[in-house]
């Protein structure tokens, strides 16, 4: 059998020769230096048991518990002892009332004070009676006289009765400024909740509107059957609940329409106008003769879309003039044949936008009169005068060179990499 499969064999030890001849091997550590189970862990004095229970905790609830039922006994001792006429026992159950009740205020003081004083204010309270204290000293202390080298200190009672009604004064003050705190801190209070109120209530809102308009368009089997009258009246719900919500919800709106392709121009047929399938299960897109089921027109005319969402959204045909886009997401935007002049987007996030179709060097902004087209790329452009573009992000080189050639010369000065070299087209 080999040594090391003995019973007997310890675990944890190495077959050194000491160990194959049977002799006892030495420890790693000599037993004066290994630490002793005492020194490892020490044990717990009773002082601090004697600590732990004489100063409870807050969250102690049985011993406060039991100091009110004491004191509630020593109150009824105290009223047995009137009853029965024992001034001893009366004396007793009043001190014993005292004693317990300083004991349970000293041990719960330091939670009321800090429940009740706000941490910004418990060192100004402390720091106006330090100053009352202060001045009451310098007051004694100013009357105070060393003749034959005998300290004798006079106290000017008048004084510190001023500084007693001194002291009464700015305590007033110290709670009126405390009462306008209080008073300031509800007011917080309510405006967030009111603030909070208003969103859900807009969210609300703008779900009855998703619902409306869905309603409006779509028919019993869920394809798109929009009827002029229909249309007018979806035109006429977004013109109104695009001026009720604030910016975000103006986002949320036009997110909408534009995944739902309720603002993209769609093939009709020519017979009863009704929108044509692609063949891909998608409804075709008609930029240069298509139809929308809603025409957002001038409802973003002068519009606060600050920091908001836009991503991917179909903005084409749209009046955006003097529009906030400042802080935007347009990653992926549709802005071919908008109006931007004079709109801020300064900050806005550019990737990918679409400013117009075809090439860049045939491209145009929009006309009022003249067709557009879209294989050139005439009159296709976004109308980008006067706009600002302030450190715009992700402008690539394409709509970097259209926008300095058709923005006019106040708005290249704010393009990003200047616009050196590329003509100003616009003449003005």
């Amino acid at each position: 059998m080999e040594p090391n499969s003995s019973p007997s064999h310890p675990q944890g030890l190495e077959d050194t020769p000491e160990t194959l001849n049977g002799a006892t091997p030495k420890p790693a550590v000599e037993p004066s230096e290994a630490p002793t189970a005492t020194e490892a862990i020490p044990p717990a004095s009773a002082d601090s048991w004697e600590i732990e229970t004489e100063n409870p905790t807050f969250d102690n609830r049985p011993n406060q518990v039991s100091g009110s039922v004491v004191v509630l006994s020593a109150m009824a001792l105290m009223i047995l002892g009137l009853g029965i006429d024992n001034i001893g026992l009366g004396y007793v159950g009043a001190l014993t009332t005292l004693a317990v009740s300083l004991r349970l205020v000293w041990s719960n003081w330091a939670k009321a004070w800090q429940t009740l004083i706000p941490p910004i204010w418990r060192n100004l309270i402390i720091a106006c009676f330090g100053i009352l204290g202060s001045l009451i000293g310098l007051v004694i202390f100013s009357n105070a006289n060393t003749p034959n080298e005998v300290s004798n200190i006079t106290i000017n009672w008048d004084a510190i009765g001023a500084l007693g009604d001194l002291g009464g004064a700015l305590g007033q003050i110290l709670i009126a400024v405390i009462a306008v705190y209080v008073a300031w801190r509800q007011y917080i209070i309510s405006r967030d909740l009111t603030i909070q109120q208003n969103r859900i209530t807009q969210q609300q809102t703008i779900d009855a509107y998703f619902q409306g308009v869905s309603d409006l368009a779509l028919g019993e089997q869920g394809l798109l059957e929009d009827w002029p009258q229909e249309r007018v009246i979806a035109e006429g719900r977004t013109s109104a609940i695009i001026k009720s919500v604030d910016a975000e919800g103006k986002a949320k709106i036009l997110r909408f329409l534009s995944q739902a392709r309720l603002i993209t121009p769609l093939q009709r047929d020519r017979h009863l106008g009704r929108p044509m399938l692609d063949g891909n299960g998608n409804y075709a897109e008609d930029r240069a003769h298509g139809v929308r089921v809603i025409d957002l027109g001038a409802m973003l005319a002068g519009a606060d879309l600050a920091e908001t969402d836009l991503r991917r959204t179909d903005l084409t045909d749209t009046n955006l003039v003097k529009a906030n886009l400042t802080g935007c997401n347009l990653v992926r935007a549709n802005l071919a044949r908008s109006i931007l002049y004079e709109a801020d987007l300064s900050n806005t996030n550019l990737r990918s936008v679409k400013l117009f179709y075809g090439s860049v060097e045939t491209a145009s902004p929009r006309s009022r009169t003249l067709i557009p087209n879209f294989d050139t790329g005439e009159y296709t452009g976004a109308v980008v005068e006067n706009a600002n573009f302030t450190s715009v992000d992700n402008l690539s080189e394409e709509n970097r060179y259209y926008c300095c050639a058709w923005c006019g010369s106040k708005s290249r000065k704010t393009i990003p990499g200047g616009c050196e070299g590329i003509p100003n087209k616009l003449g003005r």
